[in-house]
Order: structure tokens, then sequence, then C-alpha cells
């Protein structure tokens, strides 16, 4: 496969695909045309030729053989009156003569100009007169009956209408072949015009096929072969090529489509660098915190160290101002312990990989909630948990999750006034579960709540009450469950309270029965809130 250098789409070449299109739409239109224009001449000959035969040359015929039918009623109407002398008789042949004229004008009109036709019309209307002038008016003038018969008469009237006949028939054969020769050449005119046009059909077959061949090497072709190449780089084939060929705007598209394999080469290789790149900087940045707090947590275990020496030597001997001095190192010794603890589980939650295992999500709660409850236990602080009473497995890491959901409690538990209460309930809604931690401390204010999960950020009620924190809880929450695949919702209103909704999606059946649980005629106790 011939294949395009990267930047080569300013030099296209090749024939517009019009150019290619318009010889085989001319040759199609010409043959339409001829075809159309061949149709039309060959009806319009074969309808003359029909209307020749049907109004002319027929007609003629007709009135020919209608001539001597008036001279056959003629020749009767005279024998009857010559054997019977009926005056009765005569009707017949003067009706007979009214008719004659206008038969033989017919013919003679249809036979002028045509000299072999004329020559016979001629003699048959010779004969005619003559059998009128010489026997048959001669005959109906005089008196007719029994004894007038004269067999010398009669027989010169025989001979005289045995001419018309003769010459009657010569001109009837005339009119047949002609007749014959009129039908055939209809016939001739309206099958040569089929075969012209199977004749020309079969050569438009023959052209028409010679452009679809070549359509199909010059235009086909080539756009399967750009069709064939999407589906391999479709493959992830990376290496593969459009062949530029044919039209101009196929050849445009193949170099377009080869410019942007070279492009998304590119940005691979460069994704691939920054790929690289994140996971070395992601390396350096654990490594630095890991170090770094390392390098913290010594001189500060050595100052917690001092701190009690000092409080240990002079226990009552120090001023009150010193006392507070004192104390207040020792605070912000232990804040930032606090603060390089959830550096470092901030940066393992967001570097680490998650072990996922199945896990009760429910007993995870309970097992925070136990976690906080002597810190809650020093400010009068309750907290009741409500779960349905049977297990809601969810695909997770133990620890991680363990984490999150108690630093949920610990920040409901700070957060909350002497005496207070904290709520959680655990529930099962379109196969997730739901934890919603409550509490009815001081709240969050409206304005910044959208700043929740900024590193380091405070809420500025927090701050002015002197609620110790990092600024890191939320954040490690929202980094955890996202690894879970879960959500975060934050509820607040300030003065309220907060609530804290984490939603992780439900795995397995929780229906099934589990190993110690109420059987199928057992039916389970209602879900009770346990004071921890």
């Amino acid at each position: 496969m011939r294949t395009a250098q990267p930047g080569s789409s300013t030099s296209v070449g090749g024939r517009p695909a019009a150019r290619l299109l318009a010889p085989v739409l001319l040759r199609v239109g010409l043959l339409v045309a001829l075809m159309a224009g061949l149709c039309v001449a060959g009806v319009l000959v074969s309808t003359r030729a029909l209307d020749h035969l049907t109004s002319d040359l027929i007609p003629a015929a007709t009135a020919n053989e209608d001539v001597l039918q008036d001279l056959t009623d003629m020749d009767a109407a005279v024998g009857a009156y010559a054997r019977s002398g009926d005056e009765a008789a005569l009707d017949d042949y003067e009706r007979a003569q009214r008719r004659l004229p206008a038969h033989a004008r017919r013919v003679r009109d249809f036979a002028r100009g045509d000299a072999a036709l004329e020559g016979l019309v001629r003699r048959q209307e010779a004969a005619s007169d003559a059998w009128l002038t010489r026997y048959a008016e001669p005959r109906v003038a005089s008196p007719g009956g029994p004894g007038t018969f004269l067999r010398q008469r009669y027989l010169r009237g025989q001979r005289l209408f045995d001419e018309v006949r003769r010459a009657h028939l010569a001109t009837h054969q005339e009119f047949d072949r002609r007749q014959r020769e009129a039908s055939s050449d209809a016939q001739w005119r309206f099958r040569a015009t089929i075969l012209a046009v199977v004749v020309l059909g079969l050569v438009g077959w023959f052209l028409l096929g010679r452009s679809r061949r070549r359509l199909d090497r010059e235009l086909s072709a080539p756009l399967r072969a750009i069709e064939e190449t999407v589906q391999r780089l479709a493959r992830a084939e990376t290496d593969v090529r459009a062949e530029v060929a044919g039209p101009r705007e196929v050849r445009a598209v193949a170099l377009a489509l080869n410019d942007l394999v070279e492009q998304q080469a590119r940005a691979k290789a460069v994704e691939s660098r920054i790929q690289d790149e994140l996971r070395a900087l992601d390396t350096a940045r654990e490594d630095f915190v890991s170090n770094v707090s390392h390098e913290l947590r010594t001189p500060l275990t050595t100052i917690s160290g001092y701190l009690e020496l000092v409080a240990d030597e002079f226990d009552g001997e120090m001023a009150p101002r010193h006392e507070r001095m004192l104390e207040a190192t020792r605070r912000n010794v232990s804040r930032l312990r606090v603060l390089i603890d959830d550096l470092l589980t901030l940066s393992k939650a967001e570097n680490r990989g998650t072990d996922l295992e199945q896990v009760e999500l429910d007993q995870v709660v309970r097992d925070a909630a136990t976690d906080v409850r002597i810190t809650a236990a020093r400010r009068g602080i309750t907290v009741a948990v409500v779960d349905p009473g049977r297990p809601l497995p969810v695909l997770g890491d133990r620890a991680m999750l363990n984490r999150a959901f108690l630093n949920v409690l610990s920040n409901a538990v700070k957060f909350s006034r002497e005496g207070g209460q904290v709520e959680v309930e655990v529930t099962e809604a379109d196969r997730s579960v739901r934890v919603a931690v409550r509490d009815h401390g001081i709240g969050i204010p409206e304005a910044e709540l959208d700043r929740l999960g900024t590193r380091f950020f405070r809420a500025s009620n927090a701050v002015r009450d002197e609620i110790a924190g990092t600024g890191l809880g939320v954040r490690i929450v929202q980094t955890i469950i996202d690894k879970h695949s879960g959500q975060v919702r934050f509820d607040s209103a300030e003065g309220t309270g907060t609530t804290v909704t984490v939603t992780l999606p439900l795995q397995g059946d929780p229906r099934a029965p589990s190993p110690g649980a109420p059987g199928p005629e057992e039916p389970a106790p209602a879900p009770t809130p346990q004071q921890v």
C-alpha cells in the first residue's frame, strides 16, 4: 500500500470527481436521448405506414370491390327485367347505377399518379363503360319479357361482363398485393424499431459496463481502501496509511486521514511521555511527602519529648503565663503531627492502587461509630446508628473506607455542640448503599459550600470558633469515595447543622440470607437505633 508523507496535503493532484463522472453522465444522457428518439421515429414511421394502409389503401380496395358489386347488381337487375319485363326490377338497376360513380371515383382518385394501378383502373372503367353502353343501357331501354329474348344480344352482354370481371380481377389482385406489401412494410418498420432499440440498449449496456468498471477502478476502489484503512485504525493498527489514489476529492480525504493518523501518533507519543512524567512526578511527590513527613516527625518527637521534660521538671513552678505558652506549644505540635498524618493519608489515597474486596458497609459504619465514642462521650454527644439489619456488601478497600467514614463521623462530633447528637442512617436505594451522617452543630456558611474539598480549606465559622483541624479531612473523604465509584454530597445551613451523604454501588444480592440471619418463616426485627 502506498503511503502519503506527512504534510504532503498541499499538492493533492488527480482529476476532480466531476470530470470523472461527466463522461458517464454524458453517455447515459446520449443513450437515453438516442433510445427515445429512435422509439419516437420508429413509432412515427410505423404509424404512417399503418395510416396509409388503413386510411387510404384499404378504403380504396373496398371501393373497388363495391364497383364490382354495383355492376353485378345492375347485371342481375337487367337479367330480371329481360326475363320478366317487370318495371320494378329496374329500380335495383337505378340504385346500383347511382352508387357506382362514387365508388369508381374513390378508386380513380387513389390510383391517380400510380401508372401501374391507374392503367388497371382505366381498363376496368373502359370495360364497365363498354358493358353499360353496348349492352345494359340498350337492353333497359328495350322492352322486356319472354318474347324479347335475343340469344346474340345476350351472349354479347355476357362477353362484355366477363371482360369487366377480368379487368376487376386484375385490379383486385393489384390492390391485394399492395395491401400485403403495406402490412409487411408496417411490420418490418415496427420490428426494425424494436431491433434498433435492443441493439442500442446492448451498446449502451456495454458502454455503461466499461464506465462502471472505470468508476470502480478510479473511485470505488480508493474509497474502499480508505474504509479498510479506517477499520484497521479502529482496531488499533497505528502503522497503516491510506492509499492516495482516485479523484482529487478522494485523494484529499486520504491525505487528510494520513495527516490525522500522523498527528494522533504524535499525540499518543506525547501522551505517553506525559504519563511517564506524571508517574515520575507522583512517585517524586510521594517520596517527598514521605521524606518530609519523616524529617518533620523526628524533630516534632524531640520537641514533644522536651516539652514533657520541661513540664515535669517545672511542674507547679511556672507562672500562669509560662503554662499558657507551654500549652500553646503542645497544641501546635499536636496539630503539626495530625497535619503530617493527614498529608500521608491523602498522598496514599491519591496514589496507591485500591485493593478491592467485598465489604459489608454497614459493619464498617458501625466500627467507625464505635471508634469515635470516647471523643463523643467526653462532650456528652451520642451517636445513633440506624441500619436495615442485614448485610449491605460493597466492593471496596476496608481500610480506606474505614478512614473515610471515621473522618466524616469525627467531623460530625467535632462540629456538634455539647450534649448534642449525631445521627447515622444506612439505607439501600436503587442498587446502591446510602450513608447519611447528620449533626446539629455549627454548620457551614452557604457561600463556602462550593469550596469544600479544597486542600487546607476550613469554614470561616470553624476558624472563628478556634476548632482544631487541618483542612484535609473532606479532601481525604472525597478522594477515597471517588476511588470506589461513589459520590459525596454536603447539605448544610450555618447554625443548624450539616448532613454528609455518601453513596456507593451495591455489590451482589443483599436480600440473600446470610449465616445466622432469620429464615423465610422468621421475620427480621425492625431496625432500631444503636446508641454508641
